[in-house]
């Protein structure tokens, strides 16, 4: 059975202290109870201590990048697009810097075994995305593929 992981990033427009960032995390809290509850988030890592590429650091606000592990791709979309997390989506111009440039805020790729997911493999794959486009390998949800490496559209 194959795993789905997503790596997430975006940049704070405050600092930590401000009121808005800490509405932010408050929130996302709440966003990750949810998915623990749901059933289908596997494995959720924490940036703590992680050795962020160049790229993530270089800007304004605070880098956010997130590592998640879900039962299939299905169920992580399905609850990104529902419940709190749609909210946040919407309401997300209040804490994430808009991009000037325009890169992927995410990147998913399949995985046999959950602890094959690391953030060193996040960045190799979310690199990957950037300079190939979406390939079996590393993809977003517009163009997204099986645990087969066939296109696959959710819904």
């Amino acid at each position: 059975m194959a795993f789905v992981a997503i790596y997430t990033v975006g940049r704070l427009k405050h600092p930590y202290e401000h009121p808005a960032s800490r509405d932010f995390f408050e929130v996302g809290y709440k966003i990750v109870q949810q998915a623990a509850i749901s059933g289908q988030l596997i494995e959720e890592f924490s940036p703590d201590g992680v050795p962020f590429p160049e790229e993530a650091i270089k800007g304004e606000g605070a880098p956010i990048l997130t590592l998640t592990v879900w039962k299939s791709l299905q169920s992580l979309y399905s609850f990104t697009y529902s419940g709190r997390h749609k909210n946040a989506i919407r309401d997300r111009n209040k804490w994430i810097e808009p991009q000037q440039e325009k890169p992927p805020t995410y990147v998913v790729w399949w995985t046999e075994k959950v602890k094959d997911v690391s953030w060193e493999e996040a960045f190799k794959r979310y690199n990957y995305y950037i300079q190939h486009g979406p390939t079996p390998y590393a993809f977003d949800y517009k163009h997204a593929f099986d645990e087969a490496g066939e296109t696959f559209s959710l819904k």
